[in-house]
């Protein structure tokens, strides 16, 4: 080639691989945006978990944690992952009565698990083992602990059960004070 000929041949394939970057880039950005089918499945389980919040018993449950130091005081996430599934302390937090009405709403397999947690994000009941025993630092406790109802607007695996999912919150209220979190995924598929 010569080095006219070169010139423009670089020129092309700086101009190409700025358009292929943008296309991506555009892409990667949409990508983000859930597919309508799914965002009406995510409106509607968060619309639930607002109301699943509002429940008497989570209520209860939540306040009562609180007002104990948690269900389980002094426990950590280090802790927490050493505890095998049989543990009394896991077991706590499955076998309760607010732990039973957990598992009997996740029967509904568009919800893959669902946790109940105090007002410093701390475990109080679940469906499942949970892989953090506090949450606090994540954004769907940050934003519930806030008062606001959270979607995340992107499919991933679900920390938890790996299953593809949408990460939702609730919080849970009482005289207008959050008092804990509601946190459920729901199904992508």
């Amino acid at each position: 080639m010569t080095t006219g000929k070169l010139g423009r041949f670089y020129s092309m394939a700086s101009a190409m691989a700025l358009g292929l970057c943008l296309a991506t880039s555009v892409t990667l950005s949409h990508a983000a945006d859930l597919p309508a089918a799914l965002q009406a499945k995510v409106t509607k389980y968060q619309k639930q978990l607002v109301d699943w919040a509002a429940n008497p018993a989570v209520v209860a449950a939540a306040k009562d944690a609180n007002a104990k130091g948690g269900v389980l005081p002094g426990m950590t996430n280090a802790k927490w992952n050493d505890l095998e599934d049989k543990d009394p302390a896991v077991q706590t937090t499955l076998t309760s009565p607010m732990g039973a009405q957990i598992r009997k709403w996740e029967e509904d397999k568009n919800i893959n698990k669902l946790f109940l947690r105090d007002v410093k994000a701390n475990l109080i009941a679940g469906s499942s083992k949970s892989l953090l025993f506090n949450n606090a630092n994540r954004p769907s406790a940050a934003n519930a602990l806030k008062g606001q109802a959270w979607a995340d607007s992107e499919v991933k695996p679900d920390p938890t059960t790996q299953i593809k999912s949408v990460q939702i919150t609730a919080p849970v209220m009482e005289g207008g004070k959050v008092i804990g979190i509601l946190h459920a995924s729901v199904t992508a598929d």
